[in-house]
């Protein structure tokens, strides 16, 4: 098959999605016969069968199954662009699509999309959070333009992307006055039996903490395990637990969460990184926050 008659697959997607031909042909002002004909040419095109006799009716294949849900990918997308192109205000702003993976702490996270939007042209910022590499995949069909994460891009996965270090920060460990005149002993010995609230599994820097932690003999007691990095600060901003958050942030945590930095942990280092399908950045929205994120978040050099 040279091409695909996006035609015909308009008229299967019609069928499929009311359910006979009858109500297709009444939605797409044809008639009936015309609209099995082309059915059948499309199949004869694809070489599968999308349809089969189902009682009086019709019943879509498995492979129609999985080629409906292209369709209708294909046909969303056509109505959002005569959205984009029927208004105006979309149409002088252009898109800037960043997926966030869900390890990467909010306050991290704000301070790396926000110089997007100083940008002297008009951006509309589109944030996508979700799984590192469900995020990748977006990337790689172009429905995503720069991913943040708080990991390379991992080996295994099918994806062509290139990582750029962002910055790296060790941690401190935060925790409200209150909380910190309850403890005994200074930083770190009073880490031991203290309550603590621990990022997720999936957050990259966990394991390098409770390494550091175990090697110190330090043995704190675990009273909540968060993904959400807000939701954790949130619980330690209400006494629950001492936390720890990036060094590079300590000011910002503890004005917005009204508590105290009690220690650095300078031997855990958390990095972030942005993950592009670009070797070498072109994209003026992308250059912006990498150069912006690591000269005024993280403070590197000639950035």
């Amino acid at each position: 098959m040279a091409s695909l008659n996006f035609k015909h697959l308009r008229y299967f997607w019609m069928v499929a999605k009311t359910g006979s031909i009858a109500a297709a042909s009444k939605r797409l002002h044809l008639t009936p016969q015309s609209i099995s004909g082309q059915l059948r040419e499309l199949e004869e095109d694809l070489g599968v069968d999308l349809f089969r006799k189902a009682g009086r009716g019709l019943e879509v294949t498995e492979t129609g199954r999985r080629i409906f849900s292209y369709a209708d990918e294909i046909f969303a997308l056509g109505n959002e662009l005569l959205d984009v192109a029927l208004d105006k205000s979309a149409a002088n702003s252009r898109p800037f699509r960043i997926g966030i993976a869900d390890s990467v702490p909010k306050s991290v996270a704000y301070r790396v999309v926000e110089p997007a939007l100083r940008m002297g042209e008009s951006i509309r910022l589109i944030c996508r959070e979700g799984q590192l590499a469900a995020l990748l995949a977006e990337m790689a069909v172009h429905r995503l333009d720069m991913v943040i994460a708080d990991r390379p891009m991992p080996i295994n996965l099918n994806v062509r992307g290139y990582n750029h270090l962002l910055g790296e920060s060790d941690l401190t460990v935060f925790g409200t006055a209150r909380l910190a005149a309850s403890l005994p002993g200074a930083f770190p010995a009073l880490l031991d039996k203290a309550p603590f609230l621990l990022p997720g599994e999936d957050v990259a820097v966990r394991p390098r903490l409770v390494q550091w932690l175990e090697a110190q003999n330090l043995y704190p007691r675990t009273v909540g395990e968060f993904d959400d990095s807000a939701l954790l600060m949130s619980f330690g901003q209400a006494g629950a637990g001492l936390f720890a958050a990036p060094s590079a942030l300590a000011d910002y945590v503890c004005q917005q969460y009204a508590v105290q930095a009690l220690g650095r942990v300078d031997a855990v280092v958390e990095q972030i990184f942005a993950i592009t399908t670009e070797r070498r950045l072109t994209n003026p929205a992308i250059v912006a926050v990498v150069k912006a994120t690591r000269r005024e978040v993280f403070g590197r050099p000639g950035a």
